[in-house]
């Protein structure tokens, strides 16, 4: 089986197509299930974020992946096939290696060494456990992807400063409105680890601001937050206040997943100040309208990366060393798995060879009574050596190809050749 990674992302599509791609949570066990259905998909992981719509599988033939997953994809997300046509972008065994690590590290985000990725990696591979979409392979691949993450951001400066969109967001906000942020009162919608992060950032800010509203659908994760939060100027309020909240507000950031705006032009125009409203969704969650009133001031995705990636254009050298550090892990776990592949075929051929020698020395067992101990030793370690000769040679070509197109071929080919 091969590895396959295949989805839409910010560096390839539009912000356009990647809202309509995108998938809530609570859909990726439909979608994984739907993926594993399918004819050349044998394990898959789902991961769907603001930035990334994407299938990390293991195939059997190429094409027919790809066209499988395509067609998921379309089903699941609702959009005609065509759409989807030339916009992908396709990784292939090695580089879904390198792919998937460049992408835990931080390296392929909109704001550079963001913490959230490991996160959304961590809870998409939890999802495919849960529904059993996913073995030993993908695991593996995933758990080493996120230790790769973790090491670049303790070994690099990546992640120093401004290294998420929560704290992106946050200092975006404090550089434009500055001291009027003091005693002002924030409105956080959402209640997950994006919106945990504003909030943190939000109370940890010089000068203090007022309150800081958590509002979410769900009030018992939004009453989690709160509680965690453990200072008195975070507020639990209902999701029914929303509006009520949005308009006294002289900050709102959005950080909650919908399927459609949930932050009105409506709700807004009774604003009787200026308000700055940062929108992390994806579709995004604020209605694109509401930018046109006098007082607000509407912050996307794309703004917020920009602000970050002019921030951070002097820490070059840390990208580099990241990047660096990336592809040694990336060797690293190219090898292990090499001699994993080897060790395995290698101790199927070895033991296919010594069942055969056992099986045909008892058989022949009568034919060696006529001989003394010694010499049925001696006929024994002939015969056990003339076949050790024999397997060398595929034994050598079988590790040194391990991990290798070839390799994969050789290797079925001896599984064929005896019935391994």
């Amino acid at each position: 089986m091969a590895l396959i990674s295949v989805g839409l992302d910010h560096d390839h599509v539009s912000r356009d197509l990647l809202e309509r791609a995108a998938v809530p949570e609570h859909d990726w066990s439909k979608v994984l299930r739907t993926l594993v259905a399918q004819r050349n998909v044998h394990e898959a992981v789902f991961v769907s974020t603001c930035l990334r719509t994407e299938v990390v599988a293991t195939i059997d033939l190429y094409h027919g992946a790809i066209e499988d997953i395509t067609v998921t994809l379309a089903e699941v997300t609702g959009l005609d096939r065509a759409q989807f046509d030339s916009q992908l972008t396709v990784h292939f065994d090695r580089g879904v290696v390198t792919h998937l690590f460049q992408v835990a590290a931080g390296l392929k985000s909109m704001v550079p060494g963001e913490f959230e990725i490991l996160g959304q990696l961590r809870r998409a591979l939890d999802v495919a456990s849960e529904e059993q979409t996913v073995g030993g392979e993908l695991t593996e691949l995933f758990h080493r992807a996120l230790a790769a993450g973790r090491r670049v951001r303790a070994e690099t400066g990546i992640a120093r400063g401004t290294t998420s969109f929560a704290q992106a967001s946050v200092s975006m906000a404090r550089a434009e409105l500055g001291e009027s942020l003091a005693g002002a009162d924030v409105l956080v919608v959402g209640a997950g680890q994006l919106a945990t992060g504003v909030a943190r950032s939000m109370l940890d800010l010089a000068p203090a601001v007022g309150t800081v509203t958590i509002v979410n659908r769900g009030e018992a994760r939004a009453a989690t937050l709160v509680r965690s939060l453990d200072d008195p100027r975070a507020v639990l309020a209902p999701w029914t206040s929303l509006a009520a909240h949005a308009v006294r507000s002289r900050l709102i950031v959005m950080a909650i997943e919908a399927t459609a705006p949930v932050v009105t032009r409506a709700m807004l125009e009774a604003t009787a100040h200026d308000v700055m409203i940062v929108d992390l969704g994806v579709p995004r969650t604020v209605a694109a309208d509401a930018a046109a009133l006098a007082r607000v001031r509407l912050v996307g995705l794309e703004e917020v990366g920009e602000r970050v990636r002019e921030a951070i254009g002097a820490r070059q050298g840390e990208l580099d060393q990241a990047r660096d550090l990336v592809r040694l892990d990336v060797e690293r776990f190219v090898d292990d798995q090499r001699a994993r592949g080897a060790a395995s075929i290698v101790r199927d051929l070895r033991g296919h060879f010594d069942e055969v020698i056992d099986a045909e020395l008892a058989r022949r067992e009568h034919d060696l009574e006529t001989l003394s101990e010694a010499q049925r030793d001696l006929v024994r370690s002939v015969v056990r050596s003339v076949v050790a000769k024999i397997a060398h040679r595929p034994t050598v070509v079988l590790r040194d190809a391990a991990g290798t197109d070839q390799g994969a071929r050789l290797t079925e080919a001896t599984r064929q050749l005896f019935d391994l």
